[in-house]
């Protein structure tokens, strides 16, 4: 942090849960105004609390439109509950319609972490996917992807390159002149992950939506700004009634969109272009759509801050028939952190902060006993005062993981507040509860293991 200002670094081992802060000072909306169809857990909580874009997938959703989510898996450890969590919100969106793409970063995890393509494959397949199927993903709807055999991925990463530049990274990311290069290249690879479903031959033009922890969206911001980049057609609130569109000339598209090299305007391809986006508008059944393509403006007063939804993929659409790239910027989710066991943030290389979805009964129950307690120093002192939910782990595991009956744990988190439940009372109902969801977990990726292959992409295989 420096000043005031909050810094958010998707490699820390340390990170801000001042949420509302988070919220204020990165532009992100809260997801208290959305309303959402059959809401999980995680949102009836507010784990889940706070989006991008959040509102064109549910419009896609609702109107019977395509959407796609994207997430991500790093093969360099064991899968522990905080990996979970994400699998779960993403099962959500699935159980909505969405497709699912998963991008295993293998290339990465080779330059960042040492580990070869060949173990990072084994470690996804073994340690990842066959949990996600046996925390209910579809195969059927879910395609799982290597980023090293993935060209377009690359490709497109590379031809993005040009839309940003390092004064951008030091800004998004804190990057600094000893910034090891593959820590550069890493938010590329992962701009091409989260925009090419988008790509004709990965199911085309439709909202991609991300759900993350609130560490990763400075590469949402590096992504949605770059692809902001590359729209020919600007789309914005009119100062007056309606919506206001204009052109956006570049190097690729200036020829066609009238700019001469000389500067002068060629009249006739501007209009030509002004009658298509006329004509496209059209469609979506506007009547009052003032074209004054000597301004270089489009006015439709009677479109509303929801129709820039379906007005911006029109003209994206148009942007693609014209030869450009017509990509929507990524819509995210963001959760809160789940503490790890110790207190601190939950890791893979750290053991005894987390608990791993391969862990024995025996493990697990340890671990918890262990684990940071919110209650007093005596239990004469608990009964007076108090246990604090907020702050104890069980609880926090009960409320994040194991327990989906909100009767039931605002129950225990008021009589654990009262003092009525002691510390160590609270840490056996999570061993109970966490006990039934391991071996159930354990039990279904006993029957679901032989689906991993049907996961794959075809490039994956």
């Amino acid at each position: 942090m420096v000043g005031d200002e909050l810094n958010i670094d998707p490699w820390s081992s340390t990170q801000s849960t001042d949420y509302s802060r988070i919220i204020d000072q990165f532009g992100l909306s809260s997801m208290a105004n959305l309303s959402l169809p059959n809401p999980s857990h995680l949102h009836r909580r507010g784990i889940i609390f706070a989006h991008r874009d959040l509102d064109v997938v549910l419009e896609a959703q609702k109107t019977g439109g395509q959407f796609g989510v994207l997430t991500g898996l790093m093969p360099s450890g064991r899968m522990h509950l905080g990996h979970s969590m994400v699998i779960e919100q993403v099962k959500w969106f699935q159980n909505l319609g969405g497709d699912v793409s998963i991008a295993v970063a293998d290339l990465e995890s080779q330059a960042t972490r040492g580990v070869s393509l060949e173990k990072g494959r084994k470690i996804a397949l073994s340690e990842y996917v066959a949990n996600y199927a046996a925390l209910g993903l579809d195969p059927n709807l879910t395609k799982v992807y290597f980023q090293s055999s993935r060209s377009d991925v690359q490709r497109l990463g590379f031809q993005l390159g040009k839309r940003t530049n390092l004064n951008e990274f030091e800004s998004i990311y804190g990057f600094k002149g000893e910034t090891n290069l593959a820590h550069v290249q890493a938010p590329m690879v992962q701009v091409g992950d989260i925009l090419h479903p988008q790509l004709e031959e990965y199911g085309g033009l439709r909202p991609i939506v991300v759900p993350v922890g609130v560490d990763q969206d400075p590469h949402l911001r590096l992504t949605r700004g770059i692809a902001a980049k590359t729209n020919w057609f600007n789309i914005k609130e009119n100062n007056g009634p309606g919506v206001l569109i204009g052109l956006s000339v570049q190097d690729e598209n200036a020829d066609l969109l009238g700019q001469q090299p000389n500067g002068r305007i060629d009249k006739k391809k501007v209009a030509s272009i002004f009658d298509m986006i006329v004509s496209d508008l059209s469609e979506l059944g506007y009547s009052d759509i003032n074209s004054n393509p000597k301004q270089g403006t489009i006015v439709v007063p009677s479109a509303t801050t929801r129709d820039m939804i379906s007005i911006r993929i029109k003209l994206l659409q148009l942007e693609r028939r014209l030869g450009g790239m017509g990509l929507l910027a990524p819509s995210s989710t963001y959760h809160h952190f789940a503490v790890g066991l110790t207190g601190e943030k939950m890791s893979s290389s750290k053991p005894k902060t987390t608990i791993f979805l391969d862990d024995d009964i025996n493990s697990m129950t340890k671990k918890i006993k262990k684990a940071y307690s919110g209650g007093q120093s005596t239990i004469e002192e608990h009964r007076r005062l108090g246990g604090n939910p907020d702050i104890d782990v069980a609880y926090q595991y009960m409320m994040y993981f194991f327990e989906h009956d909100d009767n039931y744990l605002s129950e225990i988190n008021s009589a654990y507040r009262n003092g009525k439940i002691l510390a160590g009372e609270m840490k056996q109902l999570c061993i109970d509860k966490a006990t039934d969801w391991m071996k159930n977990h354990q039990e279904l990726r006993a029957q679901t293991e032989h689906l991993v292959d049907e996961f794959l992409a075809e490039d994956a295989l």
